[in-house]
C-alpha cells in the first residue's frame, strides 16, 4: 500500500468544508451478480453482461505494449480495489473452456490479483464476431436499469471494441451527442465519486458540477459533504460559488454546454490522445483547449494526420 500523504485542500477550504473526516466506511465496494458460473457454463452468454471469471483462468495478452508498471500506483489502485471495489470492469476474449485473455485491463488485473480476488468482473467478447458484440452493447445501454456508470462504460466499450465515433454511437443509441461526451466524462471523475454514482449515493447532477472543479483532492472533498449531508445540487452549486469568493486561487470551472461543433473536435483530437483532451470556452465564445499526451509518438501519429490535411 502507497504512504503517499494525501493532499490537503489549501488554506480556509477546510474550515469552508468542514470536518468530513473519512467517508470510507459509508463505502461498501461495488458487487456485481454473477449471472453464469463462467467456468463451467456451456450456454451461450450475453457479452453485455458484467460476468465473474476465476482469476486463475485469466491470462495477460502477450501483445500488451506496457511491458513495466508502476509498482506504487499499482499498490494505490489496489487499495482503491479492495475499499471500493473493481468499478471498470476487465475485457477479455475466450480462448478455451476454461482460459481468458485480456484485451483491455491488464494494469487493473494485476491490482485485482494484488487484492487476492477469487473472481474478476470481466466482460467476454468474440474478437470476430464485431456486428453482434455491437448490438449486444446497444441492447444493454437500452435498459432502465442502468447506472450512470454502466452507461458510460457500454458507451466506451463502443469507442474502443466496435470502433463507433462519438457521432455514429449517438445515432445507435439514439441520444444527442452532447449527451453522450457528458456521460464518457464521468469516466474521468475519480475512483470514489464514480463509486458513489454507481450505488446511488450522487446523482448526474452532482457529478456534472463536480467536472466543473479541476483539483481532484476537491473533487473529492466535495464528493463527501454530498454523501454526508445530503446536499442537493443547487447547494452544492452554491458551497462551490462560496468556494471561489474566497479562494480565488482555487481551480474551479462553470460547468457549460457546448455547441456541437466543439463536440466534434474533442472527438477527432481525442483519438490521437486517448481522449486525454479538455476544452473550456467562455460565453462570448473564447477559451482553450488542453491536450495531455503520453509519449512523442502520439504526438508523430497526430502530426502525420495533420499534414495530410
Amino acid at each position: 500500500m502507497s504512504t503517499k500523504p494525501q493532499r490537503g485542500l489549501g488554506k480556509g477550504l477546510g474550515a469552508l468544508l468542514g470536518e468530513t473526516g473519512s467517508m470510507d466506511n459509508f463505502r461498501k465496494p461495488v458487487g456485481y451478480v454473477n449471472k453464469v458460473n463462467v467456468a463451467e457454463s456451456t450456454q451461450p452468454q450475453d457479452k453485455a453482461d458484467v460476468l465473474m471469471i476465476p482469476v486463475d483462468y485469466i491470462e495477460p495478452n502477450p501483445f500488451q505494449p506496457r511491458q513495466s508498471f508502476d509498482q506504487e500506483a499499482l499498490a494505490e489502485l489496489a487499495e482503491s480495489i479492495r475499499t471500493l471495489g473493481l468499478i471498470q470492469p476487465v475485457t477479455v476474449r475466450k480462448k478455451a473452456a476454461d482460459k481468458y485473455q485480456i484485451i483491455s485491463g491488464e494494469r487493473r488485473f494485476r491490482a485485482c490479483r494484488i487484492c487476492g480476488m477469487d473472481l474478476i468482473p470481466a466482460y467476454i467478447r468474440d474478437a470476430d464476431d464485431q456486428g453482434m458484440l455491437e448490438m449486444a452493447i446497444v441492447e444493454n445501454i437500452q435498459r432502465e436499469n442502468l447506472d450512470p456508470i454502466e452507461i458510460a462504460l457500454s458507451y466506451q466499450r463502443l469507442i474502443d471494441e466496435c470502433r463507433l465515433t462519438q457521432e455514429q454511437m449517438a445515432l445507435r443509441v439514439g441520444k444527442k451527442r452532447a449527451s453522450v461526451t457528458n456521460y464518457l466524462r464521468l469516466l474521468k471523475l475519480p475512483a470514489k465519486i464514480q463509486h458513489d454514482l454507481k450505488v446511488g449515493q450522487l446523482s448526474v447532477g452532482h457529478a456534472k458540477v463536480l467536472l466543473g472543479v479541476e483539483d481532484t483532492a476537491l473533487q473529492e472533498a466535495l464528493c463527501d459533504l454530498v454523501v454526508k449531508e445530503g446536499l442537493s445540487v443547487r447547494e452544492l452549486e452554491k458551497k462551490i460559488q462560496k468556494l471561489q469568493e474566497t479562494e480565488p486561487e482555487s481551480k474551479t470551472a462553470e460547468p457549460q454546454d457546448l455547441p456541437d461543433e466543439y463536440f466534434k473536435v474533442l472527438e477527432i483530437v481525442g483519438r490521437y490522445f486517448d481522449n486525454s483532451i479538455s476544452l473550456k470556452r467562455s460565453a462570448s465564445g473564447k477559451g482553450s483547449m488542453t491536450i495531455r499526451f503520453t509519449s512523442d509518438e502520439e504526438m508523430k501519429k497526430f502530426l502525420t494526420a495533420i499534414e495530410k490535411i
